[in-house]
């Protein structure tokens, strides 16, 4: 069966989706081989924090992150699933993993930490939301009608 250009969008913005959802759970990582911003961060946010309990940090922050990579990748290929299969109830399963991996994110984005800064570095927090950009044109496209050819 052929699949029509509103299917193939949907899906494309499906699958950018899961791609950015891999590269935000693997930023922490390039972050803690290369540019350190993330310790950096704790470090700024704690001067009393020795190099081990700064290091201890950021472990928890990559688990953490991880974890919730994990489960969006999950998602992603979960929902892509079922709309590939015209399953009926992809459209409010993927609407609900919108909402709740969007709030994930502005979680991760904007919640301030005892120190008084945000747990996250900016530039870890927006990654983390670019797979909710994603998801909202994928959300949108499943609710649209396709029209006819």
């Amino acid at each position: 069966m052929t699949k029509t250009g509103h299917e193939r969008m949907t899906l494309g913005a499906m699958y950018t989706g899961l791609g950015l959802t891999v590269v935000a759970t693997i930023l922490p990582y390039v972050d803690r081989a290369t540019t350190h911003l993330l310790a950096d961060h704790i470090r700024a946010g704690y001067p009393s924090y020795t190099d081990e309990r700064v290091d201890s940090a950021v472990t928890t922050y990559l688990v953490l992150l991880s974890v919730v990579g994990a489960l969006g990748v999950l998602g992603w290929l979960w929902t892509i699933r079922a709309v590939k299969a015209g399953k009926r109830w992809a459209r409010p399963a993927a609407t609900v993993l919108f909402v709740i991996g969007t709030g994930i994110a502005l979680t991760g984005l904007l919640t301030r930490d005892t120190s008084g800064d945000t747990g996250l570095p900016p530039v870890l927090g927006l990654a983390g939301t670019a797979p909710s950009l994603a998801a909202l044109l994928a959300v949108t496209l499943l609710w649209r009608r396709s029209r006819p050819a």
